[in-house]
């Protein structure tokens, strides 16, 4: 079954632009091994979830989240699965290697169990040393596995300057946490008003020609097939007004098994049209945003995610994230895991 890596491979091909900013300035790293996954974005603040151990239920996943900067605390959150036969209770007893650890409760508005700094603390150095960390609640048992912890941990840890620091996870020290990086502020992007007027431009067949023309010396071969494709299930160009002397261009570019991918191209008003391309895995337009959303696999309970914005200048790339691994915890996935945040402001 698809796992980490079959996401991440969409999370990049949904990132891929030309004409929109790459933001290759900023930190972000994923990284997954057998049972975690890690992803960090470009505020340096890291999230990895470990999962139960697959094909043995009942499905339960962890999160640890810790924001980048010397002293910070690690937030620790449990989340069940969505599952009729094992249905989650509102408290559950928490115990490491058979030890008795207290309860957890569950969040009524969002379902998930908040573990205590008491339960963190005994939590971390079991995730290193094959502990056995069982959940149970109403006659049922839920467990995390610890495949992969040790390395997802310590790339965490090399990703915030933790290494050989007093509070590294993996490789403690006594480097002051003074060399601990710092966060970084998220980009502020300002969207920029675009044209509202949603009634596709007709072109002459020879302008449609030149246009494509265009659009074709800005892909790669292989990344928009359809966009020569005479088949009815490739649609045909859509060309609206975008802003005063730029058009918004869409063609879908290839289709699989549950998933799409649309082409996204600003172009000048008229020939020879200088198209910029932003994206060829998109999904959705409004508004002056792109959206991108593909799913691991066709239960869609993981899957990718991005956005685009347009700041008057091109499309800045405003987001970037997956919803962690296939585990079938919930439908949509079971968590945010980003390696892109902004903030983005409206246009007035």
């Amino acid at each position: 079954m698809p796992k980490r890596p079959y996401l991440t491979s969409i999370l990049l091909a949904a990132s891929a632009t030309v004409g929109a900013y790459p933001r290759s300035d900023l930190p972000s790293t994923t990284f997954s091994h057998k049972d975690w996954e890690l992803a960090c974005d470009n505020t340096r603040t890291c999230r990895a979830a470990g999962y139960h151990e697959e094909d043995e239920g009942p499905n339960a996943t962890i999160l640890l989240t810790r924001a980048a900067g010397p002293n910070q605390p690690i937030k620790v959150e449990l989340q069940l699965a969505d599952d009729e036969r094992h249905p989650a209770p509102d408290q559950l007893a928490m115990s490491i290697d058979g030890r008795a650890l207290g309860t957890v409760r569950t969040d009524p508005k969002s379902s998930l169990f908040t573990l205590t700094d008491a339960q963190v603390r005994t939590l971390l150095p079991a995730l290193l040393k094959d502990g056995r960390i069982a959940w149970t609640g109403k006659g049922t048992t839920w467990t995390i596995s610890t495949a992969g912890a040790n390395a997802v941990l310590l790339k965490m840890d090399e990703f915030q300057g933790r290494i050989d620091t007093p509070g590294a996870l993996v490789r403690k020290g006594s480097k002051p946490e003074s060399n601990v990086l710092p966060p970084l502020p998220a980009p502020d992007i300002q969207a920029a008003p675009v044209s509202q007027d949603k009634n596709p431009i007709k072109l002459s067949a020879a302008e449609t020609r030149e246009l494509k023309a265009a659009l074709r010396k800005t892909v790669k071969e292989g990344d928009c097939e359809l966009l020569d494709s005479t088949a009815e299930t490739a649609g045909e160009l859509e060309v609206r007004r975008f802003t005063k002397d730029k058009l918004l261009v869409s063609h879908t570019c290839w289709i699989a098994a549950y998933n799409t991918g649309d082409g996204y191209w600003v172009v000048d008003a008229k020939p020879p049209y200088s198209a910029v391309l932003v994206t060829t895995s998109a999904t959705d337009y409004d508004d002056g945003v792109i959206t991108s959303f593909q799913k691991g696999r066709g239960i869609a309970d993981c899957v990718a995610t991005a956005t685009w914005t347009w700041d008057g200048r091109a499309f800045a790339h405003t987001s970037g994230k997956t919803t962690g691994m296939c585990r079938q915890i919930t439908p949509g996935g079971a968590w945010d895991l980003p390696t892109l945040v902004t903030r983005v402001h409206k246009s007035r």
